[in-house]
């Protein structure tokens, strides 16, 4: 038996980048926690990280190439993906093809991939669903500072005394990072301003909420700067030594914003809110400005990035501790994908196409006479271009763009009519379905190489098990088809260290400073020091300057060395609500989902807080539509529609809805909020607007409802909806139609596994309409159960779903009670899942507050909810705060 051992690695969900310790016991099982030496989280995780550890079984693993559906050899596989790419030069050219990549990839992966690409094959058409996420904080850095740069660290939210968080539900998306964030208010007493059309999470915990009106945060901002100038409170220094055309910025951001009522009119907010704001950013020198999605997915999102570091060139607040614009990445590698260049229109390390010195010494370095000379498509083009038959080969990598990309029912007509589409993965997704070959692909657990988080800061990440069946690294199978396409010495790379020096090397080639990605001090890095390699942040020159915070002195990367203000204006969302569409649907994350759920929603405990797809709508727009909660509601946009279940909540505003990204047609029937989405771009960074779409929601008239308790994994069709959550030892599935129940009692039985007439229990009643089954294995166990019924008249369903994780033999009592799907002994059922780090029901919690637990501190002590990730505190909260309004009552 081997000996347990411990290794360092990096979690693979968001940005934030939390170092990870996976142990592996004698015994050969693993367990996760949160490092407490890397300095990204100090051995924090959330409720994701923490679960890591249930997220690495077998199950669902691809674990060897196919072929049109059927299992073939890794040589087989790579010499068709090389003759289908080759043919398709050689006949249309080299922008016939195109690979589509993931912020999921290594930075070695994502180097070896763009150099194939635009290196040897010829052409840009590599992008990466990074273009979904952080575009046009991409384009609005390079427009203001000249190459895509964050210039702060953590450590700044920690020395802030004004944090500023616009377009970011920080408490759900990073965790970690916003509990440094009110660490440091209870130390220092920093406030927090919250800018957000939702109630969020995050903005539970401000000091202001700014519950502006949709695509009006370049009207909030340019209303900041006007008022900054107005009243005397910028840094006239700092403007004239370090910055150009802050007189057109400011004279149109006066125009724009005239006056606070203006503004306050424009965003739907009240006059004295946005006053009050105005004068906390005004009056505080050590400010803050961190943005995420709700800023980057719209059709003005570089110009919303530029509205926010106007404001902060203006105040020089840049640079300095506490202070700066912040984008927070919402992918673990999505900034080592940057800088490898995996955007169509970089080309490599902070290099672009803007000039042919620029493009020869990147072909120089790589030895690469056919270099592409311009940039590609990016990736609602890429994908336009597959539908129209220009793109004749693609290769996606890591990630989901059947469901996540907008306007999604476009997208897969696109990959079902493409000649040849790759997928490697890891599991089967709602793309895999549409490739001719499929490659197995190593997963977070396996693989080694390193990630830059959104700070900066490069870690590594290390395999801790072996990659099953045959699954491999994508950087070897990029590399194994490069070297078929006839371009092995360019990739005759044995281990992923030797990438990482070529991509460090590039960074500082023909370099003297005028980039400031420059990794040239790690060039040459042994292999034992690559293994070894400890979190540190870039620039890391040969000259030996190691620089954390950036732009302290007051230079920055462009031709002049001055940062650039850009002028801009208010403009209206790509549409507008109408009679036809009359709500503005938003879109985003759930707390303890990640993207398409590959990962997470195999996990029971990160399911149980939001177990369906649901759609949140504000009590008068619910009542408006006859809706109530449970309900199941039609979705439509102009793009397609979906069905979901309401969820009535005070956290929206009249006249907006709001659905979760995260359902896929592996977990639920046409559920896909990118289904619904706009595919309008951004004009400078090409990001759609995801973040705003005209809706129309009605009631879906249901005739039956029915759930499935099962151990098989099912894909259930020939219904009008169905969904399906994780439980310990198996999965529920719910089932709802607008047939009359007799005909939803036989559709549902069809779901029913073969049983022996002796292990199986059933009962209709009189009308045909309540239907009960239930099958028990050999052992004597349930095996699985079935309900159906009329709406809202189905049995409570905790004591099946204890008695399929239990697997224990059934009593007696516990066989007559089976159809009735009660306990004969009754027993407290935990209810949904409030805490899943700790896995508290809200029962729980309400037990608790009843018994006198009056504050987040005396329930973290009772039941320990809301002491690890706090992504479930404002929920606590609000549980308590019920409690006291009934009790004034």
């Amino acid at each position: 038996m081997e000996e347990a051992r411990e290794v360092r690695t990096t979690c693979p969900y968001c940005g934030v980048g939390c170092g990870v310790l996976a142990k592996i016991a004698a015994d050969g099982t693993t367990s996760v926690r949160g490092d407490p030496g890397h300095p990204a989280n100090f051995g924090k995780l959330c409720s994701k990280g923490t679960a890591l550890g249930e997220t690495l079984g077998p199950e669902g693993r691809l674990l060897e190439p196919e072929i049109g559906g059927r299992q073939a050899g890794w040589d087989e596989a790579l010499d068709l993906v090389a003759e289908k790419f080759s043919r398709a030069i050689a006949k249309h050219g080299p922008d016939s093809v195109a690979f589509y990549v993931s912020g999921q990839l290594l930075t070695e992966d994502y180097y070896v991939a763009n150099k194939l690409m635009k290196g040897f094959i010829g052409s840009a058409n590599i992008d990466t669903n990074s273009r979904l996420c952080m575009a046009s904080s991409v384009a609005g850095h390079r427009r203001a500072f000249g190459e895509d740069i964050v210039p702060g660290v953590y450590e700044d939210f920690e020395c802030a005394d004004l944090i500023v968080l616009t377009g970011s539900n920080t408490a759900w998306c990073h965790p970690v990072l916003y509990q440094r964030m009110l660490a440091a208010r209870g130390e220092r007493g920093t406030k927090i301003v919250v800018i957000d059309p939702r109630r969020t999470a995050t903005a539970d915990e401000c000091d202001l909420h700014l519950a502006l009106d949709p695509g009006t945060d370049v009207l909030l901002f340019n209303g900041l700067l006007a008022h900054l100038v107005q009243s005397g409170k910028i840094d006239s220094d700092f403007i004239r030594d370090h910055t150009s055309g802050f007189d057109a910025t400011a004279a149109l951001a006066c125009a724009d914003a005239p006056s606070i009522a203006r503004v306050a009119k424009g965003c739907g907010l009240a006059a004295a809110d946005v006053q009050a704001f105005y004068d906390l950013f005004a009056e505080t020198d050590r400010t803050l400005t961190a943005y995420s999605q709700g800023v980057n997915q719209s059709a003005h999102g570089t110009d919303k990035v530029n509205a926010i570091i106007n404001c902060h060139l203006a105040t020089g607040r840049i640079g300095r501790p506490g202070t700066g614009p912040f984008s927070v990445t919402g992918q673990p590698n999505a900034m080592g994908g940057r800088e490898v260049g995996g955007l169509a229109n970089q080309l490599a390390a902070h290099m672009d196409f803007a000039d042919e010195a620029t493009i020869d010494r990147v072909s120089r370095f790589w030895k690469a006479a056919d270099i592409a000379r311009r940039g590609g498509l990016k990736a609602v083009d890429m994908f336009q271009a597959v539908a129209d038959g220009r793109i004749k080969a693609l290769w996606v990598m890591g990630t989901n763009p059947a469901v996540s990309m907008p306007d999604a029912s476009r997208v897969r007509a696109a990959l079902a009519k493409c000649d040849f589409v790759v997928v490697s993965d890891v599991t089967r997704t709602d793309t895999t379905r549409y490739a001719d070959v499929l490659l197995p692909a190593a997963a977070w657990s396996e693989k080694d190489g390193t990630v830059t988080n959104s700070e900066r800061r490069i870690s590594r990440q290390r395999p801790f098990l072996p990659a099953p069946g045959e699954a491999r690294a994508d950087w070897r199978i990029v590399c194994d088809v490069a070297a078929r396409m006839g371009f092995g010495d360019a990739f005759a790379y044995q281990a992923p260290a030797e990438i990482f020096r070529e991509h460090a090397a590039l960074s500082a080639f023909e370099n003297s400073g005028e980039r400031l990605f420059d990794l040239g001090g790690m060039a040459n890095l042994s292999d034992e020091a690559y293994s070894a390699f400890a979190p540190r942040h870039w620039p890391a020159s040969e000259r030996g300057e190691r620089q954390t915070r950036l732009f302290g002195d007051g230079r920055f990367p462009t031709p002049d060395r001055r940062a650039r203000f850009v002028p801009v204006r208010q403009e209206a969302t790509a549409f507008t609500v109408d009679a036809d569409n009359p709500l503005a649907l938003n879109t985003g994350r759930l707390r303890d989902q990640w993207h398409t759920m590959t990962r997470t929603g195999n996990v029971p405990r990160l399911m149980a807080n939001a177990p369906e797809p649901a759609v949140d709508l504000h009590p008068a727009d619910a009542a408006a539509r006859h809706l109530k909660d449970g309900d199941l509601a039609h979705l439509s946009t102009r793009f397609g529609f979906v069905r979901a279940k309401v969820r009535v909540s005070e956290a929206q505003r009249r006249g907006q809805a709001f659905m979760p990204m995260h359902w896929s047609g592996q977990f639920a029937a046409r559920a896909a909020a990118g289904l619904l989405s706009s595919p309008i771009t951004d004009p400078h960074s090409g990001q759609p607007e995801l973040k705003h779409v005209p809706v129309r929601i009605v009631r879906e008239n249901t005739g039956w409802a029915g759930v499935l308790i099962t151990r098989r994994d099912l894909r259930p069709t020939g219904f009008v909806h169905w969904s399906r959550h994780a439980v310990e030892g198996g999965w529920v599935y719910e089932l709802t139609g607008t047939e009359p129940p007799d005909q939803g009692i036989l559709l549902a039985r069809k779901l029913l596994g073969v049983r022996q007439q002796d292990q199986f229990l059933e009962y209709t009643d009189r009308r045909g309409l309540a239907y009960r089954a239930a099958s028990i294995d050999d052992g004597g166990a349930m095996a699985e159960a079935l309900l159906v019924g009329a709406p809202e008249q189905l049995p409570a369903r905790d004591w099946l779903v204890s008695l399929l994780a239990t697997r224990q033999p059934l009593s007696t009592a516990d066989r007559h009670a089976l159809l009735s799907g009660r306990s004969p002994v009754p027993t407290p059922a935990i209810g949904r899942v409030v805490c899943a780090c700790f896995h508290v029901g809200i029962n729980q919690l309400a037990s608790a507050v009843a018994s006198g637990c009056d504050s987040l501190e005396a329930i973290g002590a009772t039941l320990r909810a809301g002491t690890n990730c706090g992504s479930c505190r404002s929920e606590i909260r609000a549980i308590i705060d019920a409690r006291h309004v009934q009790a004034a009552e």
